[in-house]
């Protein structure tokens, strides 16, 4: 793998003007291609294997025409003070708006309030319910504003008014502002960590090149494999964080090769090989992770696992070939690590390029490891306790999905939202739609009219409105609405009740009733990640661990770097949890109303977490590996890993949670929980895992953390990620070219 690598990277240095063509030849293809391709059409959620789903699909096949999956939207009138929604002036003002909307495009139907049972009891809020026949997310710009129209007119005419409904929902966008704000954030950390504008550029443009190909590509393919916005934007996140990453740990690894005396095509093939080798396995992690998202059996999840990926691929192809070629046009404006900027003499710039250089003045990191190897158990037991407090909240955990409630109360959405709740109660805002298919009934009516009973009887049942049957007369729908808002517990368990109450009612007259509708949705969403997450932590955690065997050649070096990524995550869950559940630090995040966690955050932080938390286990551990398969003891290859990554590495983690932070401006609920799980998960992970209980584990172990069996040592493949397989060219080298004619590394 290193010999492979180290000629690619000098290959690529010397052919730099061919390699950098290509890699803005496919950018610009992606781009023409984005730029080109027909706009997404309907971006499905579909939950295979789910009650809701399987009523839904009933709907459509039972009910053709219908518009089953047909946006909705929802105008919610409050009357002025001291008036009533019933008086004359007001029922106006209502009739003129519903006859507005009636005439609009897309439109199925338009309910009228004072025909449905659709004023509150005591007359001060009423709504009306538009139905489209497209989904929210295709509904035209026109309708939409037309909407928004409506209700901008009954709102002029005196009346308070609020819309909301998907026909409102737009592509979750991520905060721009913060994006730029982390992204400026990663270039100082580089410049610091790298010297020079010049190096810092280097992985800040790679980055971009490669999210630019990533996210133009999904944007080409998104109409054809039905691709939705949020997939965009996992690619975005992940690939600028590992873009950045991956490019700063090679170039980091060439200045260090430049300040051991050797001329620069060299070192960038000496970085390519080495730095690479753990890019190329920090990479194939991150892969299995997020293509790992696929054994859920959510076509949404599956596609952005897949999506980013693919980013992350490009991200490493970029690193092992365009870095080095960038490292060409860089030349000397590119200087060797601990080279400083003021001149020197002569004399003293011929003998250090002449010899590697001297020891130098031991850093923060070298003394941190000096600290953890003489104190292991302490920082161990210091380390496993802190994460494990912050990581308390998860028992408490509580998952579904964010709705209107969730919003800020700056929007209209959110505003209509607690309207409802007022007028009405809670359950308004999550009715449950109840299938009774009676196909094999003997009576269908009658059948139908046992379930509407049995469901009255329920707990926490406000409204069972009247059975709506099929023309065929073996289907029919009805809506109940619940007592407690979408998003509680107790909505949750009144789902299972009535699934309970159907499974009884099948038995005794064919009936089969099926719970569907955006609440129960939600619902079988979260049970199904749940259902799904051992599976999946086993089979990503298994493939990386036989991965990681096969890089550091060792049991107990994987072992450990799996548990440490357990408590990482936990106890980023448990931020999360404080957070947006419980509230803690919620103003100063934005978090305006707290609930339950998103179901999808525990595997997906499982997912891309594990990757990330893999990527610093394989730069560092690498880097203490080398030095151990080199001749040092356990102890001395702690340091010496310590003082060659542990910078690049706290630059590194400090890069990806200033990109992840970013996302935590975003207006909407779900990225910023997202970013800031992933940001807090990377702070635990490199700062307190790998910065500190992986050294006082290895500390602790000494040789043994190096075991391996002779069989399976022998079974093996060698990857040679330390670059054993480099030390053979250094004499082959020095035999035919004594003399060695390259340029050497000049101030």
């Amino acid at each position: 793998m290193a010999t492979f690598l180290y000629k690619l990277g000098r290959l690529a240095f010397r052919r730099r003007h061919f390699v950098a063509l290509i890699w803005v030849a496919l950018l610009t293809l992606a781009g023409v291609g984005a730029a080109s391709a027909p706009a997404p059409g309907t971006t499905s959620f579909s939950i295979p294997g789910t009650e809701a789903q399987k009523a839904f699909d009933l709907l459509e096949q039972r009910f053709p025409g219908a518009s089953a999956d047909g946006g909705t939207g929802r105008i919610v009138f409050k009357a002025p003070e001291g008036e009533k929604m019933t008086d004359a002036d007001n029922k106006a003002i209502v009739a003129k708006t519903t006859k507005e909307l009636s005439d609009g495009s897309e439109v199925v139907s338009v309910t009228d309030p004072f025909t449905t049972n659709a004023v509150s009891k005591d007359g001060t809020v009423a709504y009306t319910s538009v139905k489209y026949d497209v989904p929210g997310m295709e509904l035209a710009d026109t309708t939409r504003e037309a909407l928004e129209a409506a209700g901008d007119d009954a709102r002029a005419a005196g009346l308070t008014v609020d819309i909301g409904g998907d026909a409102l929902q737009a592509g979750a966008e991520p905060g721009a502002a913060g994006e730029i704000v982390g992204l400026a954030l990663a270039a100082v950390v580089l410049v610091i960590t790298l010297g020079s504008l010049v190096a810092a550029g280097l992985p800040l443009l790679t980055a971009i090149i490669g999210v630019g190909i990533g996210v133009s590509t999904i944007t080409a393919l998104a109409n054809a494999l039905d691709l939705g916005d949020t997939t965009s934007t996992l690619a975005l996140m992940i690939g600028l964080a590992v873009g950045i990453d991956y490019a700063l740990f090679i170039v980091s690894r060439y200045r260090g090769e430049l300040a051991d005396g050797r001329d620069r095509e060299e070192a960038a093939g000496r970085a390519t090989g080495t730095a690479g080798s753990a890019v190329v396995f920090a990479g194939l992690t991150v892969v299995i992770a997020l293509a790992g998202l696929a054994v859920v059996n959510v076509p949404m999840l599956t596609k952005m696992g897949l999506a980013a990926a693919g980013t992350v691929v490009v991200a490493v192809l970029i690193a092992l070939t365009m870095i080095p070629a960038l490292l060409g046009y860089a030349g000397r404006t590119i200087r060797p690590a601990g080279e400083k900027r003021k001149p020197r003499k002569k004399s003293e710039k011929s003998e250090n390029a002449e010899k590697p250089r001297a020891a130098a003045k031991a850093g923060l990191g070298t003394r941190w490891a000096h600290f953890v190897i003489r104190r292991p158990a302490a920082v161990l037991l210091l380390g496993v306790v802190g994460l494990g407090a912050i990581a308390v909240p998860v028992t408490q955990l509580e998952l579904g999905l964010p709705d209107e409630g969730s919003q800020p109360t700056s929007t209209t959405q959110r505003r209509a939202y607690d309207l409802l709740s007022e007028g009405f109660g809670p359950g308004f805002n999550g009715p449950l739609m109840i299938v009774v298919d009676a196909e094999k009934s003997a009576d269908p009516k009658a059948a139908v009219a046992t379930v509407t009973d049995g469901i009255k009887d329920l707990k926490d049942v406000v409204t069972v409105t009247p059975a709506a049957f099929n023309k065929a007369g073996d289907t029919a729908t009805i809506t109940v609405i619940p007592n407690s808002k979408p998003s509680s517990t107790q909505t949750e368990d009144l789902v299972h009740a009535i699934r309970d109450e159907g499974a009884g009612i099948k038995a005794d007259t064919g009936a089969e009733v099926l719970v569907t509708g955006t609440t129960a949705m939600n619902i079988d969403f979260s049970q199904k990640l749940n259902d799904a997450l051992i599976p999946y932590l086993g089979l990503v955690v298994g493939l990386a661990f036989l991965l990681l065997i096969v890089v550091f050649r060792s049991i107990l070096v994987p072992l450990k770097a799996a548990l440490g990524f357990l408590l990482s995550v936990l106890a980023a869950l448990g931020a999360v949890v404080a957070v947006f559940q419980w509230g803690w630090l919620g103003g100063l995040l934005g978090v305006e109303e707290t609930g339950p966690i998103m179901s999808m955050m525990p595997i997906f932080m499982v997912g891309v977490v594990f990757g990330l938390a893999m990527d610093y286990e394989v730069f560092l551990v690498t880097r203490m590996r080398e030095a151990y398969v080199h001749g040092e003891t356990p102890a001395e290859a702690i340091v010496t890993g310590f003082r060659h990554s542990s910078r690049v590495v706290a630059a590194a983690a400090v890069i990806m949670m200033a990109v992840f932070g970013g996302f935590i401006t975003s207006s909407e609920q779900m990225i910023k929980m997202i970013g800031f799980g992933l940001a807090i998960a990377v702070f635990f992970d490199a700062f307190v895992v790998r910065m500190a209980i992986v050294p006082a584990v290895l500390a602790l172990l000494g040789k043994k953390a190096w075991w391996l069996p002779k069989w399976l040592d022998r079974a093996l493949p060698n990857v040679d990620v330390e670059g054993e397989g480099l030390k053979a060219l250094d004499s082959r080298n020095s035999d035919s070219d004594p003399d060695n004619d390259r340029e050497l590394v000049r101030a």
